[in-house]
């Protein structure tokens, strides 16, 4: 089953709220994102019009691997990235996959946060337990970013040594998905609702990471500290747009629509996934952070897995230092 994202996340949203001031609207935000339900409030955002109402275009280009969003972000062919903070963290201090990381590391920073993952281990309908996996390929988006650190880190609390699994390169969830249901690999970590969409076709969900790894920080909105400076106003506009969705989706009399959107937006997941999806995804303590704030502990949980996982012999700075929380604050003061 090909998983195609759907035509709305390519749209660029027209300017016609003629109460804003035109300097917002004169070009989108591009923003990068992986296809997953975690694009529920930016789906909101678009079809509520409260990106419109913000005085804000976007158009959203969906990415095939972390490297080729990184790449896009460094070159300027992209503005904003939805993407994991470790590879916020990774590419900082040096340590990312795409050309020219390592060279000249991009001074990138977290200006909100998405979630905390919605991750799950999902493994072949074989493999119900992590001793099942031993001998066995798993997939990953990049190797040494990500939620690469994740995976290693559940491996080994399920039991299993290093090197008794061996860790492939495959790329965004979309790859990874399709290679696990191709029979490429034994295991992969998907998000929700794909785990559910894996479930009904006879896959094992056989980890909840938020069970063992306590607070984590998953997807944040992240780009080029100059871009954000340059760029305050529409970035700005831009969350308090993002802002109004998830206030909007946290609404219950929304329930109904919500879901309806998420299946438009995702053709895989049937309606009665997508209303399962709204309580996973819309939970009051473990759903998407109502004010999009980062989680602190969740970042510094990111860091230590870096730091057990990563290259070694360099010491990892603060969270502090790959964040700037001024435009999310300037957001809620809107």
């Amino acid at each position: 089953m090909a998983f195609t994202m759907p035509r709305r996340a390519a749209l660029v949203l027209p300017f016609f709220a003629p109460a804003i001031a035109p300097a917002l609207a004169q070009e989108p935000l591009r923003l990068s994102v992986f296809p997953s339900g975690s694009n529920w409030p930016v789906w909101v955002a678009q079809e509520k019009g409260f990106l419109e109402r913000r005085g804000v275009a976007i158009a959203v280009t969906p990415t095939p691997s972390s490297a080729a969003q990184f790449t896009a972000l460094m070159t300027g062919q992209v503005d904003i990235a939805s993407t994991a903070i470790d590879n916020v963290i990774a590419y900082v201090e040096g340590q990312g996959e795409a050309p020219g990381a390592a060279a000249n590391p991009p001074d990138i920073i977290a200006v909100a946060g998405i979630n905390n993952g919605f991750l799950r281990l999902v493994t072949a309908p074989d493999v119900r337990s992590f001793a099942d996996l031993r001998g066995r390929e798993l997939s990953v988006d990049a190797l040494t970013t990500g939620f690469a650190f994740v995976l290693r880190r559940l491996l080994e609390r399920g039991g299993l040594a290093e090197g008794e699994t061996r860790l492939v390169r495959v790329g965004g969830t979309t790859q990874r998905m399709e290679a696990l249901f191709a029979g490429r690999q034994a295991g992969t970590l998907l998000t929700v609702p794909l785990d559910a969409v894996a479930a009904r076709r006879g896959f094992n969900v056989l980890a909840d990471p938020s069970d063992m790894l306590g607070a984590y920080q998953g997807l944040t909105f992240a780009l080029r500290r100059d871009r954000a400076a340059a760029d305050r106003p529409r970035l700005v506009a831009f969350l308090r747009a993002y802002l109004d969705a998830l206030e909007w989706l946290y609404a219950p009399a929304n329930r109904a629509e919500a879901v309806a959107i998420m299946g438009r937006n995702l053709a895989e997941v049937t309606p009665d996934l997508a209303e399962a999806s709204y309580d996973a995804m819309l939970h009051p303590r473990s759903g998407f952070p109502r004010r999009a704030d980062l989680d602190m502990a969740g970042i510094a949980t990111a860091l230590s897995l870096r730091a057990a996982f990563g290259p070694q012999g360099r010491a990892l700075s603060a969270p502090e230092r790959y964040v700037d929380l001024r435009y999310l604050q300037e957001a809620h003061r809107g």
